[in-house]
C-alpha cells in the first residue's frame, strides 16, 4: 500500500469515529432533553391550578421554552416556578400569553390569596419531586407569604431540607417549622 492510500484510509477511518463520537453525544443530549420535557409535561399535567394542554414544552441543551396560554399572571408566574425547581432544567424562557389580565378593582386580598396558593402549590411540589423528602407527610399553608410546615420528618437532616426547600420559594416572608421527627 503506498503513502497515499494508506494516509486516506487512515483519514476516512478517524473522520469516521469523529462522527460517531459526537453522534453518541449528541443522542445521548437529546435523550436527556426529551427525559426533562417528559417532567416538565408530567408537573404540568398533575398541577390542578393549570390547563396543561394550553401550554406548549420544547428543551434544548436543559433551556425549556413555555408557549402557549394562560388565564392569568398568576398561571404565568406558577408553570415557569414549577418547571424552574425540576432537575435537569438549567433555565426556562416563560414565553406563556395572559389571556385574562386581573382586575385590581377586586382589592388586594385577592392578590394576597392568589399569591399565597402560587406559593402553596409551589412547595408543595418541590417536596413530592424531592427524592430525599417524604413529601406526602408535610402540609403547606401559607397566610400573607407566612409558610407553616406541619407533619412529620425522619430527621434533622430532612427537616433542614424541607425548611430550606420553603424559604427558597419565591414570594416567602417566613417559614414556621412546626414539623416533628420520627424514628420510623
Amino acid at each position: 500500500m503506498n503513502k497515499t492510500t494508506l494516509s486516506l484510509v487512515v483519514s476516512t477511518m478517524l473522520g469516521a469515529m469523529a462522527f460517531s463520537a459526537n453522534a453518541a453525544q449528541d443522542w445521548k443530549d437529546d435523550a436527556k432533553d426529551a427525559w426533562v420535557d417528559g417532567k416538565v409535561e408530567t408537573t404540568l399535567l398533575l398541577n390542578t391550578n393549570l390547563n396543561s394542554f394550553d401550554i406548549n414544552t420544547d428543551v434544548h441543551a436543559g433551556k425549556v421554552i413555555l408557549t402557549g396560554k394562560v388565564d392569568s399572571s398568576i398561571d404565568k408566574s406558577l408553570a415557569g416556578e414549577l418547571v424552574k425547581s425540576l432537575d435537569g432544567v438549567e433555565s426556562v424562557d416563560n414565553q406563556l400569553t395572559v389571556m385574562m389580565q386581573q382586575d385590581d378593582s377586586k382589592g388586594s386580598d385577592l392578590g394576597d390569596d392568589l399569591t399565597d396558593a402560587k406559593i402553596a402549590m409551589i412547595v408543595k411540589t418541590r417536596l413530592l419531586f424531592s427524592d430525599d423528602v417524604a413529601g406526602s407527610n408535610i402540609n403547606v399553608d401559607v397566610k400573607s407569604g407566612v409558610v407553616t410546615l406541619e407533619g412529620t420528618v425522619t430527621s434533622d437532616a430532612e427537616r433542614d431540607l424541607v425548611v430550606a426547600i420553603a424559604k427558597n420559594a419565591d414570594d416567602v416572608d417566613k417559614v414556621v417549622d412546626e414539623l416533628s421527627i420520627t424514628d420510623s
